[in-house]
């Protein structure tokens, strides 16, 4: 597995980093963060988003927090996806 660095939070300080990578393989979002507190896994976990799906965080996944600072990383992460997709 090989990992594309796209970006780290602007404003880290070195003890926490949020970070975003693309997988070059597969095209996959490789994103760390915080991870979310009690309230809102209580929150996304307890609610139908999609009417008909499980509710519920299953235990294989995660739910964690992207600064919205980072939206730009993001997006930059979203296109470097898309082109090593073949996406366009």
């Amino acid at each position: 597995m090989a990992l594309e660095f796209v970006g780290i939070d602007p404003e880290t300080t070195g003890g926490g980093s949020p970070t975003v990578w693309v997988e070059k393989e597969t095209a996959d979002l490789v994103l760390q963060g915080e991870e979310a507190d009690v309230l809102l896994k209580a929150l996304v976990g307890g609610t139908e988003w999609v009417a008909g799906h499980d509710t519920g965080i299953p235990p294989h996944e995660r739910l964690f927090r992207i600064p919205a600072r980072m939206v730009p990383l993001l997006r930059k992460a979203c296109d470097v996806a898309e082109r090593r997709a073949g996406l366009r």
